[in-house]
């Protein structure tokens, strides 16, 4: 039986401006904030053991999401994406943690230097940045979900 020991309180959805871009990247950056939050002090072992049937686990979703940001906005190939869902056993809570801070943060860089969401991501290739970001918060709320099953499995902690 679980005993809830952190519940945390739900984050309302975040106030942004007016345009567009305001609206898509404050609703992505709010959602990157909760899913790393979720794995953000998760005790090892259980971080890394598989809940589900599927096999997916706390650590490995996080670790997903960074080589999705890369991929995305950084312009970096992923041969196996299946791969991506694992982290390294050498890699701590924290350094997956710091990992995904860090692609968010080069992201967002990126993201500064595109004013114009119909334009691609990176010069002379698709997809736009209106897709790139739509598709990120597609991809990060579903991982967010997941995450917030996962960890309330893992020691009852609830809440964005």
């Amino acid at each position: 039986m679980l005993v809830r020991r952190n519940h945390r309180r739900d984050a309302p959805p975040p106030r942004t401006g007016n345009s567009e871009a305001e609206v898509l990247r404050g609703f992505l950056d709010y959602l990157r904030t909760s899913v790393a939050a979720k794995v953000d002090g998760a005790p090892e072992p259980s971080v890394r053991s598989a809940a589900v049937p599927s096999g997916t686990n706390l650590l490995g979703l996080l670790n997903h999401l960074t080589f999705v940001e890369r991929a995305m906005f950084l312009g970096e190939e992923v041969g196996d994406w299946q791969a991506t869902f694992r982290a390294d056993a050498a890699d701590s809570v924290a350094d997956v943690v710091a990992r995904y801070r860090e692609a968010v943060e080069r992201a967002n860089d990126v993201l500064d230097g595109c004013p114009d969401l119909g334009a691609p991501v990176r010069p002379g290739r698709a997809p736009s940045v209106r897709w790139a970001l739509t598709h990120l918060i597609e991809e990060t709320g579903r991982h967010a979900g997941h995450a917030d099953i996962l960890r309330e499995l893992i020691d009852g902690s609830t809440g964005r």
